[in-house]
């Protein structure tokens, strides 16, 4: 069964903007699902209407099955949303804002306090459980929206940019707790402008523009169809200039580092053999591109313009 289905979704604003032209996405059970595009493209009312905070003009969804015109009660029960924008009671204290959460999903008693604790020490929020939620962090702030989106433990949990404004650690933190409820059975959409998360975490890609899908595929398949990929080579020894190699684009940077871009007619055997003819020893080698940021400049410049 798909977690999430939309057929021929639209939405016009009554000040004429078509904010959806029509989008179909189909999400699979236990699916790590990213949905990208620039900001304006339409993730935001796409959430809105799945959560049934926005009014659709046409089309159809459905949450396992629950068609939200329906069957809403059911189609939410089966749902967690963490919205982009903080929407707290900043003077609840962090426990009772997941204890208030559990209750207007009808959990009680013994139940709705194991919940809480259980999903505020998931994301290391227990020991300020008595504390005002303006006392937070950005940071717990956002990992407080998402233990309250989970206490009643949905199926499907979309995430609109959860780690805007979260620092490294933290990001990587909530990186592995979500990867851990993904493994244990939820099914997750996510949104994201650090598209480095998109990548590490997501299975399957969706790419909206102007109101439609541009892109659904695999993420390795997305990222298989990149042409160019750029490298920064550490060297044991500074160089005054550039070195000229056949095939590639060589760029000087600063501490000992040269960027290097290769195109699918070149492969990394021939620019070290080239390197070497040279006489230039290379320490070591990340890869310095965003193969996912690329791919979605790309397509947005292919597609974008027939939205």
């Amino acid at each position: 069964m798909d977690a999430l289905t939309i057929r021929n979704l639209t939405k016009t604003y009554a000040n004429g903007i078509r904010a959806l032209k029509g989008i179909d996405l189909s999400v699979e059970e236990g699916d790590f699902y990213a949905l990208l595009g620039p900001n304006g493209a339409g993730k935001t009312t796409a959430i809105g209407i799945i959560s049934s905070l926005v009014n659709k003009t046409g089309g159809t969804v459905g949450i396992f099955g629950h068609d939200i015109d329906k069957e809403l009660e059911a189609a939410k029960a089966c749902l967690g949303i963490v919205p982009q924008e903080v929407n707290l009671n900043l003077w609840e204290t962090v426990g009772n804002t997941v204890a208030n959460q559990a209750g207007y999903y009808g959990l009680s008693g013994a139940l709705r306090q194991e919940r809480v604790e259980k999903y505020l020490r998931a994301l290391r929020l227990w020991d300020r459980r008595d504390d005002n939620a303006r006392s937070l962090s950005g940071g717990m702030k956002r990992r407080l929206m998402i233990a309250r989106a989970l206490v009643h433990e949905p199926r499907l949990l979309i995430l609109d940019e959860p780690t805007a404004g979260v620092d490294i650690e933290i990001r990587r933190s909530m990186w592995d707790f979500l990867r851990e409820i993904n493994e244990a059975g939820t099914t997750i959409i996510l949104t994201t402008h650090y598209l480095e998360e998109a990548e590490s975490l997501c299975r399957n890609i969706a790419i909206i523009d102007g109101g439609r899908i541009i892109e659904d595929a695999r993420m390795s398949e997305v990222l298989r169809r990149l042409h160019r990929e750029v490298f920064v080579l550490s060297l044991k020894r500074e160089l005054t200039e550039a070195p000229v190699l056949r095939g590639f684009e060589t760029r000087l940077r600063p501490d000992c580092e040269l960027e290097v871009e290769k195109g699918p007619e070149t492969d990394m055997n021939e620019l070290f053999r080239q390197l070497r003819d040279r006489g230039i020893e290379v320490a070591s080698l990340r890869n310095k591109a965003n193969r996912l940021e690329e791919m979605f400049m790309h397509l947005v410049e292919r597609k974008g313009g027939d939205a």
